[in-house]
């Protein structure tokens, strides 16, 4: 009895053992791909620190075009003239690193998908980092000279509008995640219909909800006039309702 007790006892640490390994080994490849990750967000920037300032120029061209004859943008703290620029060519490198990110993620969790999983996750993969670009050039290219033309308009006679660097950023960055995240409502609409969640007919009947949520959302995340706000909710419905039509022909 005692030999067989041993052995039992050794079987189940054999056993803890197995259990073990494959979940340490998971988390040393988490911390290479984790690791592998900010190398590439740190070479990204420092390749672009040299030109944080034209990167800022450029971000900084749609409220420019608009200022009054003779202004310019300002800096009211001491160190905006350095912090600013190195903020936005932060984020600028994350974006840029953005489609190896997401390589780095794929290829953490695919070994545990199946085949016909990986047919439909490749796509939907590649699919959100171009919305996530699409989402970006829409808010420069179409909602920023609208905005920006809105509000230099509108100052009170006698007012300089002279904006500040940092507020402009932090208004600029909010503005591009919520149209990068806004345009990715397809691919989370597909992955619901994928998973299970929902049904293309159920999202259909839920319609009034979902509009008047784009619009509560716009509210959110733009500044406080109504052409930013339709800038906003007017595209994530539209992309809603692409999503409905991706998730009926995944559901078929």
């Amino acid at each position: 009895m005692n030999n067989d007790s041993h052995q039992d006892a050794l079987d189940q640490d054999a056993d803890e053992d197995d259990r073990t390994q494959p979940l340490i080994a998971h988390l040393t490849e988490l911390r290479d791909r984790l690791l592998h990750s900010v190398v590439a967000i740190l070479v990204i920037f420092l390749s672009l620190f040299y030109f944080a300032n034209d990167i800022y120029y450029f971000v900084s061209e749609p409220l420019r075009q608009f200022l009054p004859e003779g202004t310019t943008m300002i800096a009211t703290d001491v160190a905006s003239p350095f912090l600013t620029p190195f903020k936005l060519t932060l984020v600028a490198s994350i974006v840029f690193a953005m489609p190896f990110l997401l390589y780095q993620a794929w290829s953490f969790i695919a070994p545990g998908m199946y085949q016909k999983e990986k047919r439909i996750a490749i796509p939907l993969l590649i699919s959100s980092i171009v919305l996530f670009y699409a989402g970006l050039a829409f808010a420069y290219y179409v909602v920023f000279p609208l905005v920006f033309g809105f509000f230099s308009s509108v100052a009170p006679e006698g007012v300089s509008y002279t904006p500040d660097i940092a507020r402009f950023l932090d208004m600029v960055l909010k503005l591009f995640f919520a149209f990068g995240i806004a345009f990715e409502i397809p691919i989370a609409t597909v992955l619901m219909i994928w998973a299970g969640i929902t049904t293309p007919a159920a999202l259909v009947e839920k319609r009034p909800y979902i509009v008047v949520g784009c619009f509560i959302f716009g509210m959110l995340l733009t500044p406080p006039d109504i052409i930013s706000q339709a800038l906003l909710a007017i595209p994530m419905w539209l992309l809603f309702e692409l999503g409905i039509i991706f998730g009926r022909m995944i559901k078929k």
